[in-house]
């Protein structure tokens, strides 16, 4: 019994490639089989963790529910497409610095929802993040330094001297959080 494939050609981090596939694959699979972009996760394969984000036309969207073949003309942004040349993007480097992200696994799909939601919103809320965010799982921190760091690239983003909040950076005075 012969496999059914499919060839088409993704726009995936601004570069046109032809790919050749089972009909049935999913993007994610696609990306991380065919075109060796690692960096999209798999995690539940379910569309309920968010490991798998990339960017679709701008839009955050889980990769492991797209079939691959039906993406053909459209725009996909993956985390390696994130970092421009040798240059971390504000938020990877807002991430590093403020230890934002632990093991590492959800980062990639976390940074391309923050991507997208500061792309349409220069100064969201910390509720707008957390809402952004929500799609996301992590099971290594308690997302607070993650709203942190997206919040000072927001910041950056406006005014390039913007200091993180000193607990950011330092963590909270036990003596004022009553300890």
């Amino acid at each position: 019994m012969s496999e059914n494939r499919t060839t088409v050609e993704l726009q995936v981090n601004g570069e046109s490639s032809t790919v050749s596939f089972p009909t049935h694959h999913t993007l994610l699979e696609v990306l991380r089989e065919r075109l060796g972009l690692t960096g999209t996760k798999h995690g539940c394969e379910l569309g309920e963790c968010g490991a798998c984000t990339v960017l679709i036309d701008g839009q955050p969207m889980f990769s492991c529910l797209l079939l691959a073949a039906d993406l053909e003309g459209r725009q996909i942004e993956t985390i390696e497409g994130l970092q421009e040349g040798n240059h971390l993007h504000p938020l990877q480097a807002s991430f590093a610095d403020l230890g934002a992200a632990q093991c590492g696994y959800c980062t990639p799909g976390i940074l391309m929802v923050a991507k997208a939601l500061l792309e349409n919103s220069s100064a969201p809320s910390r509720e707008e993040i957390q809402q952004a965010l929500s799609g996301n799982l992590c099971r290594c921190t308690g997302y607070h330094k993650i709203v942190e760091a997206v919040e000072w690239t927001a910041a950056r983003s406006l005014d390039p001297e913007a200091e993180p909040a000193p607990q950011s950076v330092r963590g909270a005075d036990p003596q004022s959080e009553g300890f």
